[in-house]
């Protein structure tokens, strides 16, 4: 069984989101897209990286001031250490004494191999620096138990003279990143650090990371290397990360989701009310209800006023074109009613009659069925042309008025019509096609011969008129038209010559061409005529200046 005109679907009972629900869909995914993008490139990672860079770079620069100070009262002005090799690796004023130190690394660095522990150096360390280690070793064994770095100032040959808790008297002179130092370049790697046993999850202290961040700083005087610091420490994994900052991360998580529902209601308010004002627009359509044909009023969003307002376009023509099927279908009804009873009376007539009647009756009851036949068959005809027109697909074109109206005044001539062309100005060109423009001039000029009279004349003249519009005018002396009838003389089917054939249609006709291209068909008032009869405009839709070549 059909539905009724706007009537909701048998499936409306199955459930679908609302509007607001997928407005919120679409802001929960956003924010999970976005938080998923920062953990795809690592950007917490990263952070904790160079946090932990950081901080061993602050820790590395104090430590190699102090003992450099402790090695300078040891060596005095003496030339001690080894010449530097390598030019600061970090961008700083060229007048400037300042020796930046920036953090580089990244989480997706290469990781080098875990170290095992150093060996025990061949070579001594240098005294002066051994000593000046020994003041410095119980500071950096505190420091240790506060911070949880490993720290440990080697010589100038690379053999560790300060320690934060074992392994004096080795070398690290085979960690590339020392021998970079040693030249007198900072270096920070990372490198694999072996499971701990003890490493516990989330609340433990250990970092339970499985690398570690080494910073290597030269100790440098001037152009001289006097040793190296290096520092290690784990960093911080993202989920003891997380856990550690848990309640201020769901406090900053639950205000984001608060403000992604928030603008997710406020969008999908600002569209869900006009989007169930349309719908309310479309049933009061469908219903032939006056408020679908008005627009919704402060749709806010523009996209939602110019669907509420071509709904209202759309329902306005539909009641427009409603009405004028149902007006055409009753004169049509009308039309044919008249010749269709006079043909079956006829025809009956002779049936019942035929043989009383005399040759003469029966000729004339046969020429009235002839008569009305033929009406019917011009009423068709007409029809079918005026479907023609309705349907017609306007292209742009433009023809030259003086030769056409020449051409047309002689076809009337040589037809018997008095029909002559007025002034014309040269050169003027007119937005419609020929042919469309010669078929409604024709028509005027065959409504001036059927309805002027006797001995009426038509005269041809075209001009520019308001806005610059062209327009071409058919003018007659013949009866005119009366005051009464110029208020229908448009009306399809209204016709003064019905006993002469006429069907009330070619202006009909003639106005569904124009309207196609835009253009206009109009009947002058009496006082802007230049004598008695009648005289109608075909006027283009909107200003031209033509200047090249136009259709004939």
């Amino acid at each position: 069984m059909a539905l009724a005109t706007g009537s909701r679907s048998p499936d409306r009972q199955r459930a679908r989101p609302r509007l607001w629900m997928v407005f919120a869909a679409v802001g929960l995914g956003a924010l999970i897209i976005a938080l998923l993008g920062l953990a795809f490139v690592r950007v917490y990672d990263n952070q904790l990286i160079r946090q932990t860079e950081s901080e061993l770079i602050a820790q590395g620069v104090v430590v190699a001031s102090l003992y450099g100070e402790l090695l300078r009262e040891k060596v005095g002005t003496e030339d001690y250490g080894v010449t530097r090799l390598a030019s600061w690796p970090f961008a700083s004023p060229s007048d400037s004494e300042l020796r930046p130190i920036l953090p580089s690394l990244r989480a997706s660095d290469e990781a080098l191999p875990a170290m095992e522990d150093p060996p025990v150096s061949a070579i001594p360390a240098e005294p002066r620096a051994r000593e000046a280690g020994k003041q410095l070793s119980p500071l950096l064994a505190q420091v240790r138990r506060s911070t949880l770095a490993g720290i440990r100032v080697m010589d100038a040959q690379g053999v560790v003279v300060a320690s934060s808790s074992m392994g004096l008297g080795t070398t690290l002179v085979a960690r590339q990143e020392v021998q970079r130092a040693l030249r007198g370049e900072p270096r920070s790697v990372l490198r694999r650090r072996l499971a701990d046993p003890e490493d516990a999850p989330l609340a433990s202290l250990s970092r339970d990371t499985g690398v570690r961040v080494t910073v290597v700083l030269p100790v440098l005087e001037g152009e001289r290397v006097w040793g190296a610091v290096l520092l290690s420490r784990t960093p911080m994994t993202f989920a003891k990360a997380l856990y550690a900052d848990r309640w201020n991360l769901t406090a900053t998580g639950l205000v984001l989701l608060g403000v992604v529902a928030l603008m997710s209601l406020a969008a999908a308010a600002l569209v869900v009310r006009p989007v169930r004002a349309l719908v309310r627009q479309t049933r009061a359509i469908a219903a032939s209800a006056p408020e679908g044909f008005e627009p919704v009023a402060r749709p806010v969003v523009e996209e939602l006023a110019e669907l509420s307002e071509s709904l209202a376009g759309m329902a306005t023509a539909l009641r427009d074109r409603n009405q004028y099927i149902r007006s055409f279908a009753a004169n049509v009804s009308h039309e044919f009613k008249t010749p269709l009873a006079s043909i079956q009376g006829a025809v009956e007539l002779l049936r019942d009659s035929a043989g009383a009647m005399s040759p003469e009756q029966r000729e004339r009851f046969l020429a009235n069925i002839d008569a009305d036949a033929r009406r019917l068959t011009r009423l068709v005809q007409r029809l079918l042309e005026l479907a023609r027109a309705d349907s017609l697909v306007a292209r742009p074109a433009r023809t030259e008025v003086g030769p056409l109206l020449a051409a047309l005044a002689e076809r009337g001539r040589a037809r018997g019509l008095a029909v002559e062309v007025g002034a014309v100005p040269a050169g003027l060109v007119l937005g419609l096609p020929a042919e469309v423009l010669e078929d409604i001039v024709w028509q005027l000029i065959t409504n001036a011969a059927q309805h002027g009279g006797e001995g009426v004349h038509v005269r041809l003249e075209a001009d520019v008129a308001g806005e610059g519009r062209a327009r071409v005018v058919v003018r007659d002396d013949g009866r005119g038209i009366s005051e009464s009838n110029r208020a229908r003389v448009f009306d399809a089917f209204f016709t003064t010559a019905r006993e002469r054939g006429g069907t009330g249609l070619g202006l009909t006709i003639a106005q569904s061409m124009l309207r196609a291209f835009g253009a206009s068909l109009e009947l002058l008032p009496p006082e802007l005529q230049q004598q008695r009869g009648a005289a109608f405009a075909v006027v283009e839709a909107a200003p031209r200046l033509w200047t090249g070549p136009a259709s004939g």
